[in-house]
């Protein structure tokens, strides 16, 4: 007989079990990341693979959410006169706030997604198990390059992503809409200040560190086959993006 109660007790322990799971591999992370050997090629190797191949998605999400931003923000300040706003508008929504949030989403879903695939791939097909044979400890040498390349990577895309969203506004704004050049990037000095962008940047390297995290681990623990590493890739993706989104609640809420 189905038991609603037990039901979700088993799924709050489960949760409970996933999360303290994902927070030893952080402190393994952490503990393992000054100890040799310091694979320094893999290091490399996965700065590229989350940062490099991860430029074009991020250059076209930053840009249309500047344009949109621009567009939808001209008719509402239009209502009021508040036309001069619109460049400090569109700076604060990017450097604030979406551009680490959908710099932290579209990398989850493009090399968070590929970290639990690759991991769990390894798992399945027993390569993990054949490391520790070798002595060569796993999260040492799998998931310690591939945090710290998402930890420095991410940030620096999310600064990609705010000029290019930046300069999308400018020319919806400036070119398309005709506000005048000089207010609109006057106003955007006047407004925006160090601080903003810096607390954008602190957002950016926790939203790193959690879909790295998330998708180390739900690789590093799949189990059954092809159909394990795609369910546990799936719930890489859910379980990082819902993460940063409420990770970016907290921290908007201590930081601003």
């Amino acid at each position: 007989m189905y038991n609603p109660v037990a039901a979700l007790g088993a799924f709050t322990i489960s949760i409970l079990e996933e999360m303290g799971g994902m927070a030893l591999m952080f402190l393994q992370t952490l503990g393992l990341t000054f100890k040799p050997p310091f694979r320094l090629r893999l290091f490399i190797k996965q700065m590229e693979f989350v940062g490099v191949k991860s430029t074009l998605v991020v250059v076209l999400t930053g840009l249309f959410s500047g344009m949109v931003l621009a567009l939808e923000g001209y008719y509402g300040f239009r209502k009021f006169g508040g036309e001069s706003l619109l460049g400090a508008t569109v700076a604060l929504s990017l450097v604030r706030e979406l551009g680490p949030v959908l710099t932290g989403l579209m990398v989850t879903a493009r090399a968070g997604s590929a970290m639990a695939a690759e991991i769990g791939t390894m798992r399945v097909t027993e390569q993990i198990d054949a490391l520790r044979v070798m002595a060569v400890n796993p999260i040492h040498y799998l998931v310690v390059p591939r945090f710290w390349a998402a930890v420095l990577m991410v940030p620096l895309l999310t600064v990609l992503a705010d000029l290019v969203g930046i300069a999308g506004g400018y020319f919806v704004g400036v070119i398309l809409l005709h506000i005048d050049a000089g207010v609109f990037v006057s106003k955007m000095k006047e407004l925006v200040e160090l601080v903003d962008i810096i607390n954008g940047l602190y957002k950016a390297f926790v939203f790193g560190a959690i879909l790295a995290v998330v998708g180390c681990f739900k690789g590093y623990n799949a189990r059954g086959g092809a159909e394990g590493v795609g369910k546990a890739t799936t719930q890489a993706v859910v379980i990082s993006s819902i993460s940063i989104l409420i990770a970016d609640y907290i921290l908007t809420s201590l930081l601003f």
